[in-house]
């Protein structure tokens, strides 16, 4: 008996996987074509996380690894939407793939994400010609921290040049989902 619960959670964490790793990509694809991650999408990623992890046989799975990693996957991405640095559909994919994987993945790949997102963000402002924009936009963002940081009283300055842009954070997501998944089963 020992075994078969050994090749179901085996089997259950392959199909988590899989299933993840096709929803990422749809997500991402919409993203790229529509600057939008559907809520469908999600709905049906957190139902799949639920019913899988609910399957696995393993006793509460669905709390010490689907919930957690939600909450986990959300309260990352969560604090940049609040400053209007992510959009909710990205808040919202992020917490998926972390009902899917549970907290620790989830954190691994909210890392992986931001630094593929970083890359993404650099390779947009290059391509589109606004790094003087950016620079400068990053410069009043940071001069009141940095004043404070020295003493001085902190004046905020309003942002110089209107933003140079969004980009689709979903294809950054599913990036590094793949990545963090390909590492795990190396």
């Amino acid at each position: 008996k020992a075994i078969f619960s050994r090749e179901t959670a085996m089997n259950t964490k392959t199909t988590l996987d899989l299933f993840l790793i096709a929803l990422v990509l749809a997500a991402s694809v919409h993203d790229l074509v529509e600057r939008k991650i559907p809520n469908r999408l999600i709905g049906c990623g957190l139902l799949s996380a639920g019913v899988l992890h609910l399957a696995s046989g393993v006793p509460f799975s669905m709390l010490s690894t689907g919930l957690a990693g939600l909450a986990v996957g959300f309260a990352i991405f969560f604090p940049l939407y609040c400053v209007r640095g992510m959009a909710a559909g990205d808040v919202k994919l992020m917490a998926m793939a972390g009902a899917f994987t549970g907290p620790v993945l989830a954190l691994e790949i909210a890392l992986a994400a931001f630094c593929f997102g970083g890359l993404m963000a650099l390779a947009i402002v290059i391509v589109r010609g606004r790094m003087r924009d950016t620079l400068a936009n990053m410069r009043a963002l940071l001069r009141p921290l940095y004043m404070r940081l020295t003493g001085m009283p902190a004046a905020s300055e309003a942002v110089a040049i209107p933003s140079v842009g969004g980009m689709p954070y979903g294809a950054a997501i599913a990036a590094a989902t793949c990545l963090m998944l390909l590492l795990r089963h190396g």
